[in-house]
């Protein structure tokens, strides 16, 4: 048996398909939504319903919303951490760790332990060992954070069979009930997350056109911004607790309602609207750039989906209209539908059901630095999962026994403006002449999203490998920069990169002439040697200009100046080659 899991930033969920139909698994209080939350007692972790009664009366040891901060560093969190009212460790490192009492926790450890629960109610629901999962995650989470979800659900005793995007996984419980047609959007807001995907639908194939989103944005920031318009500044943990607490009831409630109280004061819709409004702004960028992406007019799509329970919010579903010009639907349970996906893809591996395929795609380009900073981008972005991607490298340094690979990921032409993501060295490689050596270097992303690298050298055999996991996730502000540098810099990037270019370009051909000249000036005349002189002193001279054109036109001189010193060296390294011997 595969299961389903729903790892969420407030509330998880388990289930499978039973008779063609998802069955989720309900807790001890008869709902199937989970809370994320995991408080630590003398007598050991308490997690779900109990725990979350506990995060105002015990907030330095009740630990919620790990999802936010899985796969990230301290760097990427020191905003949220401090509306946040337990501990983080003051450990030299740059990870993140809660500290409880006397011992710290990593978000993965947190993690597990609701994987564990869940693993738990499954098999006294169902009456047998749950030992396979698949496990969804936003669309926009990188290799990183992929890593440390399936590591995880390791540790919680689970053989993670596949990680699922989210959105996708959604458009697969909604492929249940209907064989949906054409182009369809999942507006994916959930507690921490936010993702946009666009997908193609036909025959039950479904194939996703682009994705776009904000690992940072959900129903946590809209409660922090009631908090904030209100003016509410809690000091105390058990002030900060409670007040986010109240904050999520009054959130639900005007859902529903159109006024209501939070912590004594009154609090209408309207004013409930203007104070989130700012960061409910924040969908629209992914939104517009995923549309441009996928190469779609807002018109042309057939379906909204909402995925999450932020989507209840009314503000959320009006902006969601404006932005696709559509209705969204909301037949199926926002809070459970990602859950349900992730059972039918879990029963799609199990081999039990079939006419249905998912094809998702990765978020950023990755590639690898070459010579003078510049970025060889081999998988780029929005490719369909599984990919691979090989290109052919060689040295750049006569007797070159080494080469640092290293990995980036991201838009931008020059490796300084991208995220890096692992380096490593093939090794060992013959001390041959610059440009000899045949390197060829092939990136695989599996079904999960998690990169694997492997570098080799064609003549011998050398090969050497990386799994990509880099050791914290993106920042939304990162993931939104990286986008959007890339489209405004997109001139001066590639300027640069041509300068990066010529100027390498034009080192190798100077060390060429220097190592002719060197073997053959006897064969030159006074004054061909003054022409070649010259012209490689203006190559040299140009090499401290900006502009790539100016470098490329010296360049084009020393080309012809040689071009005949050229010939004779061929000849006269031919004349050798068969001298004493009969044609």
């Amino acid at each position: 048996m595969i299961v389903g899991i729903d790892l969420g930033t407030t509330n998880s969920l388990i289930g499978r398909i039973e008779k063609g139909r998802p069955r989720l698994v309900l807790g001890p209080d008869g709902k199937a939504l989970v809370p994320s939350v995991v408080t630590f007692t003398p007598e050991g972790p308490i997690v779900g319903a109990p725990a979350k009664d506990n995060k105002s009366s015990s907030p330095k040891t009740t630990i919620y919303s790990a999802k936010r901060f899985i796969g990230r560093g301290k760097a990427d969190i020191a905003e949220a951490m401090k509306h946040l009212p337990f501990d983080f460790s003051p450990s030299t490192d740059n990870s993140v760790r809660f500290q409880v009492c006397e011992r710290s926790y990593t978000p993965v450890e947190i993690s597990s332990l609701v994987l564990k629960e869940l693993k738990r109610l499954a098999e006294k629901e169902f009456g047998e060992k749950v030992e396979k999962a698949v496990v969804t995650v936003p669309a926009y989470f990188d290799d990183s954070q992929r890593q440390a979800t399936k590591l995880a659900g390791e540790i919680a005793g689970l053989e993670v069979m596949r990680i699922v995007n989210e959105p996708t996984a959604a458009c697969l419980a909604y492929g249940l009930d209907k064989k949906a047609h054409g182009l369809l959007a999942v507006f994916d807001l959930g507690g921490g997350t936010f993702d946009i995907s666009l997908l193609r639908v036909h025959e039950g194939v479904f194939e996703v056109l682009a994705t776009n989103g904000d690992t940072q944005l959900g129903g946590d920031d809209l409660d922090l911004a009631v908090l904030q318009g209100l003016g509410f500044s809690p000091q105390t943990p058990e002030e900060k607790a409670r007040h986010l607490v109240e904050a999520e009831r009054a959130k639900r409630d005007l859902s529903e309602k159109e006024s209501t109280e939070l912590l004594g004061k009154p609090l209408t819709r309207a004013q409930f609207e203007s104070f989130i409004a700012p960061v409910l702004a924040r969908v629209e960028e992914p939104c517009r750039q995923c549309l441009q992406d996928a190469k779609i007019k807002p018109e042309q799509i057939t379906d909204v989906i909402l995925v999450g329970g932020s989507t209840r919010v009314p503000l959320v579903q009006r902006r969601v209209q404006e932005i696709f010009r559509r209705e969204p639907i909301c037949t199926l349970n926002p809070d459970e539908v990602v859950a349900m996906g992730a059972a039918v893809q879990a029963n799609i591996l199990d081999g039990q059901m079939t006419g249905m395929l998912l094809l998702d795609v990765i978020p950023l380009s990755i590639g690898i630095e070459t010579m003078g900073g510049v970025v060889s981008r081999i998988l780029h972005r929005n490719s369909t999962i599984p990919v691979s991607g090989v290109e052919h490298f060689s040295t750049y340094v006569d007797g070159q026994t080494n080469v640092d690979i290293h990995v980036v990921q991201g838009e931008r032409e020059l490796s300084k403006d991208n995220r890096s993501l692992a380096r490593f060295q093939l090794k060992g490689l013959p001390p041959l002449p610059a440009g000899i050596p045949k390197l060829e270097v092939e990136f695989i992303i599996d079904a999960n999203g998690i990169l694997n690298v492997r570098a080799a050298e064609l003549r011998t055999g050398k090969t050497a490998s990386v799994t990509v996991n880099p050791s914290y996730g993106l920042t939304d502000q990162e993931v939104e920069k990286m986008l959007m540098d890339s489209f405004e810099n997109a001139d001066k990037d590639f300027s640069e990169r041509f300068l990066i270019e010529a100027k390498t370009e034009a080192e190798g051909m100077l060390r060429a002439t220097r190592k002719a000249l060197s073997r053959g000036s006897e064969l030159l005349s006074s004054e061909e040697r003054m022409e070649i002189d010259s012209a490689v002193a203006a190559l040299e001279g140009s090499l401290s200009s900006a502009d790539y054109k100016v470098v490329k036109e010296k360049m084009e001189f020393l080309n012809q100046a040689s071009q005949s010193f050229a010939e004779k060296l061929m000849n006269h390294s031919v004349q050798e080659a068969l001298r004493g011997k009969d044609l």
